[in-house]
């Protein structure tokens, strides 16, 4: 891969916009954009990091108010910060090289992100922005599996390798069983609702193939929540102020969704906001009125 210069020049500053928009860094670093909330612009953005390919495959997790990523491709055990228009790596590093598959998680009211899984990793480790430790291990394996709150308490649902429908849940002694999801599903994006359910979206189903379904776990139990107006997977589900924005990896037209929630946390409406330039992998997306360009 091509470097990319981690120097700010004239050209690329941090600069306030009429927002809110959401920055999306994509696998490759040079190809990310804004988009606004409803849609309607885009937005090349320029992001500063070591190499172009510096946030393939990462997890992504906020940590005292700063995003952060995770592993990927060109370091499994990398840790990088962004800092107005730049990823900075850190000297921190991961306990265990996770390169891809893996997932993380802001934890603690956002003190810590939760990291887990990966290629056959059955263990986690908690960053405190500071340094990583070890920490429990699942009882199976939950690659592309995902991680999201349910009742305040990390969850995670299926595994692509294995092709199961299992989850389970972190509490302070360790990862226990929840019910079983109704597919054995993977590639998928989990969203914690202020309700304490949460939300599963999307995903590869090895019955199926990419799912347009939106469930939901709420009292130890799964049911059908919505749909998805296109199918998508292996992306990325930010959620802000009663709306869900799902930005699909795969399959093509890579859409990009809005899912409106009401006050009770109920689904309003599913809409598309247009759909990716290309195909990007879980992108890290962080809602900004700022852009760097």
């Amino acid at each position: 891969m091509s470097e990319y210069s981690t120097e700010t020049t004239e050209t690329t500053k941090l600069r306030q916009i009429n927002g809110p928009f959401i920055l999306v860094i994509t696998n490759l670093v040079d190809e990310s954009y804004l988009r606004s909330d409803d849609g309607s612009t885009h937005i090349s953005a320029t992001i500063n990091a070591p190499s172009n390919n510096f946030a393939e495959a990462t997890a992504q997790a906020l940590v005292n108010g700063k995003m952060h990523i995770f592993g990927g491709e060109s370091d499994g055990k990398k840790i990088a910060r962004l800092d107005d228009c730049s990823l900075n790596e850190l000297p921190a590093r991961l306990y265990k090289s996770r390169e891809y598959s893996h997932s993380a998680l802001s934890i603690e009211n956002g003190r810590k992100a939760l990291i887990c899984f990966g290629d056959d990793v059955k263990f986690c480790e908690t960053f405190d922005g500071t340094s990583a430790v070890k920490t429990f291990a699942a009882d199976l394996s939950h690659n592309y599996g995902g991680l999201g709150l349910y009742r305040n308490q990390p969850a995670t649902v299926g595994c692509a390798y294995e092709r199961h429908n299992k989850a389970e849940t972190l509490s302070a002694t360790g990862w226990t069983a929840l019910p079983d999801h109704p597919l054995r599903i993977s590639s998928h994006s989990l969203v914690g609702l202020e309700n304490q359910s949460m939300l599963l979206i999307g995903g590869y189903a090895f019955e199926s193939g990419y799912q347009t379904g939106i469930w939901q776990l709420k009292d130890k139990e799964w049911s059908r929540f919505g749909k998805l107006l296109q199918p998508g997977g292996y992306g990325s589900a930010l959620y802000d102020n009663r709306f869900i924005y799902f930005f699909a990896g795969d399959p093509h037209p890579y859409a990009i969704q809005r899912l409106e929630l009401n006050e009770s946390e109920k689904l309003e409406k599913v809409e598309v906001m247009g759909n990716q330039r290309g195909q990007f992998f879980s992108p890290v997306l962080v809602k900004t009125d700022y852009f760097c360009g």
